[in-house]
């Protein structure tokens, strides 16, 4: 057997035991994938798969707030230095947004988590913070991979209001196309470093995504791709279309194509799957235009697309808080900017060291 031969027989293995791990292992299913086109032209797009509706509604965060990172008396604690566009999660915490120097944050449902314990003196952080910690500090994926791999933070996960524990990785784009994928495995931070890091979904771990993939495309996504919607069969389409949509620096073009590929990795509303209880509907979709800094917003029971120009809002220091109230049916269509109201900022879920 060539040695050729032999590699691939080796990743197919790989890929057979990584699939029938998958199987026993329960996972939200979300996507994240990125768009790399001409004139830097970079969009990134996230489907938030859900149990049930997570109860998000959009806040516009200005800087200078006064951030306590929710986790015991060790809790680490910062001013942020921009403003932002988030989307909540239960209004306990932030899942998905851009700060306004154009670096999105998305996190995903990661069932191998394990953020290890707090020793000694080392500050904690709440898991709901993790994603609008980045935003409050940090201008590019590579100032945010510097200094996160300092471990400035120990993660304490609690149990969301479903009685799921808050288990997550984190992905990073910026308008220069950089990516970064975060993990906590076995207690330790794991960080992929790459603009070729393109797309992320959630079990397996990103390492074991990588090889899935691979194996893909070998085979060649115009003759077959995996077609459920498992995290690994999701990561292959996503990563395939991807890169084979056309490559435009035209906005609308270009935000429309991302859109079509986000969609088509989306789970229908209501869809189960017998023995996965957790691989779940697709309960809304967010695509940012990293270049011209808009937030566009897509919700699965709503027949209409809206979305937020970051110029729009005022993130100047002592502004309000703004929010666009979404919970409870609300709708909109074309630009929302001005359908925000003044609000208060709502409170990490709390989370308390073992």
């Amino acid at each position: 057997m060539s040695p050729k031969m032999l590699s691939k027989r080796v990743l197919a293995a790989t890929v057979v035991f990584a699939c029938l791990a998958l199987a026993s292992i329960p996972s939200v299913a979300c996507t994240r994938c990125v768009y790399l086109g001409p004139e830097a032209t970079v969009i990134v797009a996230r489907s938030m798969d859900w149990a049930e509706d997570p109860g998000t509604n959009l806040y516009c965060f200005p800087r200078g707030m006064k951030r306590d990172g929710a986790a015991g008396p060790k809790s680490i604690t910062w001013t942020s230095k921009y403003g932002s566009l988030i989307c909540g999660f239960y209004d306990v915490g932030t899942v998905d947004g851009m700060n306004e120097k154009g670096l999105v944050a998305n996190v995903l449902y990661l069932v191998e988590s394990d953020y290890g314990k707090a020793e000694g003196e080392q500050p904690t952080l709440s898991i709901t913070a993790w994603g609008q910690y980045v935003l409050d500090n940090y201008a590019t994926v590579e100032e945010a991979v510097n200094e996160l791999r300092k471990d400035p933070f120990v993660i304490i996960a609690p149990i969301l209001p479903n009685k799921l524990p808050a288990q997550g990785h984190l992905a990073l784009s910026d308008p220069s196309g950089d990516s970064a994928i975060f993990e906590y495995l076995q207690g330790k931070l794991v960080i992929h470093h790459n603009r070729k890091y393109q797309v992320m979904t959630n079990s397996p771990a990103f390492d074991q995504q990588l090889a899935l993939d691979a194996y893909w495309q070998q085979i060649g996504g115009l003759t077959m791709l995996p077609g459920t919607n498992r995290a690994a069969d999701r990561f292959v389409r996503a990563s395939f279309y991807i890169n084979a949509i056309p490559k435009t620096d035209d906005a609308k073009t270009a935000v429309a194509s991302v859109f079509s590929v986000i969609r088509g990795v989306s789970v229908p509303l209501g869809l189960t799957t017998p023995g996965q209880p957790n691989i779940a509907s697709t309960v809304w979709r967010t695509v940012y235009d990293h270049k011209k800094k808009i937030l566009y917003f897509d919700s699965a029971t709503s027949p209409t697309v809206f979305w937020v120009p970051l110029a729009d809002m005022d993130f100047k220091e002592g502004a309000p808080v703004k929010k666009l109230e979404l919970v409870g049916g609300h709708t909109y269509s074309g630009k929302a900017a001005a359908q925000f109201k003044d609000s208060k900022p709502f409170e990490f879920l709390a989370a308390t060291a073992d």
